[in-house]
């Protein structure tokens, strides 16, 4: 693709909504962007205020294309990410504001989300908090979800923070800027539900699409070590000592991290009824367990 989007795309004053959006979507297909037509109308929703089948109607009375248009299209075709350039991103029934030093939720997490939400409805006036809360995504919908819920959050990036604390502050979150792996230590054996969706990928995968690789922060990214289990069993020890007995602990990870996932915590007297669960595409994207009373709770599990 010529990477001069703005010169072979800019917006002629005459051209018409439904001409723009269909050289729009040739250039984003160009770029090698995955969803260039929706990706085309979301950004012309974007500028024009609109709700997206309002820009489908628009487009076929006759308005004219906005000003601005291909200034947006040419950044998507740099995958810059389409929540980078709008400010936005969805997440379940909320909205989040999104920027560089925020990992971007994807539509994968929601059932881990999900799971996290089910469970705390069966407990009157839930305690729950999500690790490596990120832009907030989970610790929003469950405040969002859950009515009556004690929801925490932490998150160890100052930059993510930012805008987890832009997000959460009308929600009633408690948001803490801490590590995963010792953070609310004088909160220990309180909690019904611990979530966490922490960084997992191996040290040597390099992810595949540019808007990941170039623009989501390393920190969100990397779990540690060769495996990048690190952080997720750092995060599941920390559940282990957050939790009251009988409470709920679910966590995302990779596909290929399952059977680890679940024989870490199979292999922990403190954790039963370990479940692998699969996402809306089939792949197994989060591992639960319920945590039990061992006999020395306090006492630290073999590595």
């Amino acid at each position: 693709m010529n990477p001069d989007v703005k010169a072979s795309g800019s917006t002629d004053p005459a051209e018409s909504l439904e001409d723009a959006l269909r050289r729009a979507t040739a250039l984003l297909a160009d770029a090698g962007v995955p969803s260039p037509g929706v990706d085309a109308h979301l950004l012309a929703a974007h500028l024009l205020g609109e709700a997206v089948g309002r820009v489908k109607t628009l487009s076929l009375v006759g308005a004219a294309a906005p000003e601005g248009y291909f200034d947006l299209v040419a950044e998507r075709c740099r995958r810059v990410p389409l929540q980078h350039i709008t400010g936005i991103a969805y997440f379940r029934r909320v909205e989040l504001a999104v920027g560089p030093g925020a990992f971007i939720p994807r539509p994968e997490t929601e059932s881990v989300a999900q799971l996290a939400i089910d469970h705390a409805l069966t407990v009157t006036r839930p305690k729950v908090v999500d690790l490596g809360t990120g832009s907030g995504a989970i610790a929003a919908a469950l405040a969002d979800e859950v009515p009556g819920a004690d929801v925490y959050a932490v998150e160890y990036s100052p930059l993510a923070y930012a805008w987890a604390e832009r997000n959460l502050a009308s929600r009633g979150v408690t948001l803490i800027l801490g590590d995963l792996r010792d953070a609310l230590g004088e909160e220990d054996g309180s909690f019904d539900v611990v979530v966490s969706n922490p960084p997992y990928i191996p040290a040597a995968a390099v992810p595949r699409e540019p808007e990941v690789a170039d623009h989501d922060p390393r920190i969100a990214l990397y779990g540690g070590g060769d495996d990048g289990l690190e952080l997720p069993a750092a995060a599941a020890l920390s559940a282990a000592r957050l939790l009251v007995p009988g409470g709920y602990f679910v966590m995302e990870h990779a596909e290929v991290q399952a059977p680890a996932i679940a024989a870490l915590l199979t292999s922990d007297p403190r954790w039963s009824a370990v479940l692998t669960h699969q996402d809306l595409t089939g792949r197994d994207r989060s591992t639960s367990a319920v945590r039990t009373q061992c006999a020395n709770p306090g006492a630290p599990v073999k590595e």
